[in-house]
């Protein structure tokens, strides 16, 4: 599967965030998001791994206790089942796989 970028085919989830699946398999799947500052993804967790990097922005992030400070050219890998949520501190743009694939995303 390729996938040529462009601005449509985003899904808003909750408000101040959107995202996109961009290319995905059996096994992973490749999503951008654009989230607002100020908005806070809160605890959840679900059975996918993920691994994220961001490109634009500031966030915080707080996995099992843990907090991390995210610039652009940081990345994280959360385990599936682990409990995380997160603080968008200036407009964000990341990219993240989830593994397996999220079909809620596609």
């Amino acid at each position: 599967m390729f996938y040529k970028e462009s601005d449509g085919g985003y899904k808003s989830p909750m408000e101040g965030v959107q995202l996109k699946a961009l290319a995905y398999g059996e096994k992973t799947m490749l999503c951008k998001f654009r989230i607002k500052a100020g908005k806070g993804i809160p605890v959840h967790q679900h059975p996918h791994e993920q691994t994220g990097y961001l490109v634009e922005g500031k966030m915080r992030f707080f996995v099992e206790g843990e907090e991390f400070s995210a610039e652009p050219g940081d990345s994280w890998c959360i385990p599936g089942d682990v409990p995380h949520s997160a603080e968008v501190l200036e407009d964000a743009v990341v990219i993240e796989v989830f593994s397996p694939p999220r079909e809620e995303y596609l």
